[in-house]
């Protein structure tokens, strides 16, 4: 069964392409077929560290996203992963709403996994709020917590927010912290988390450290059923 990875969560700098890449890693390294679309203009993590599986798709027309169905209905093994920039929840929803999207994909064979990306901080809360009131609110969603951009989400669990995602079937994936300078180095390597664990990339503990960082989010993914 093909599966589409909807990476998002509306506000930049939370760390949504962070999680695309460790998601297209993931599936890469368990032997999954994949196709990644990147719809970030300026700064397409996907298309920068993952080219040889991911394509540009700007969301600049109402069909824009018809590759991301297309693909995964022509091959019913494929992952397919879009990594959504920020501010493109409106057009995604335009899309679902318009197209059928959910009902064209259930026909198909497709899975959909909405990924919503959050950090500590407060901002982040608006767009979940925004998402569980709106009109895809009933697709599959995981909320995935950004340790890497903070690790105390208590505004999150007081504001209700989560708990109300839950309620409504919603899963949480908790993404471990991993050192700013390291993650710096191993963006400064310019390829994929595989490129950065080579000999050579980074120095031995910092290796080791990314290692058991990339199994251990595994893990996390696996128990999800990714």
């Amino acid at each position: 069964m093909s599966h589409l990875h909807f990476v998002g969560g509306e506000k930049g700098g939370v760390g949504k392409s962070l999680f695309a890449r460790l998601l297209a890693q993931h599936l890469i390294d368990r032997a999954k077929p994949l196709r990644c679309f990147d719809t970030d203009r300026s700064h397409g993590s996907l298309l920068r560290y993952y080219a040889d599986y991911a394509e540009p798709a700007p969301l600049d027309g109402h069909d824009s996203l018809d590759r991301v169905l297309e693909a995964a209905a022509a091959d019913p093994d494929l992952n397919v992963v879009v990594d959504l920039a920020a501010q493109t929840q409106a057009s995604l929803d335009r899309w679902f709403h318009d197209a059928g999207v959910a009902e064209v994909a259930a026909e198909v064979g497709a899975g959909i996994t909405v990924w919503h990306v959050l950090d500590s901080g407060r901002d982040s809360l608006p767009p979940l709020q925004r998402w569980l009131d709106g009109p895809n609110a009933g697709l599959p969603l995981v909320v995935v917590l950004n340790e890497v951009r903070g690790d105390g989400f208590e505004q999150l669990t007081d504001s209700g927010l989560l708990a109300r995602a839950e309620a409504a079937g919603a899963r949480t994936l908790r993404l471990r912290k991993l050192p700013d300078a390291l993650l710096q180095k191993v963006d400064g390597q310019g390829a994929s988390f595989w490129a950065a664990l080579q000999p050579g990339a980074l120095g031995l503990l910092d290796r080791q450290r990314l290692k058991l960082w990339l199994h251990r989010s595994g893990e996390a993914l696996d128990a999800l059923g990714v």
